[in-house]
């Protein structure tokens, strides 16, 4: 079964996007934090991105229904 991208709801300080690409992918999700506040801060389209998955990423649960 592929991997599917979904808001963690286990890992999540805000939303739940970090965590749940961190969870997908196996990367430890303080980097994937990182990485997200250095587009937020850097390029400026960090937090449009950010928003935009939020909305729509399904979560977790949603997935495993």
């Amino acid at each position: 079964m592929a991997k599917r991208l979904y808001r963690s709801e286990s890992d999540r300080i805000l939303g739940g996007v970090c965590g749940g690409i961190a969870e997908v992918y196996d990367f430890d999700p303080t980097l994937i934090r990182l990485l997200a506040v250095a587009l937020f801060l850097g390029a400026g389209t960090g937090l449009l991105a950010y928003l935009i998955a939020w909305i729509i990423v399904p979560t977790e649960s949603e997935i495993k229904k």
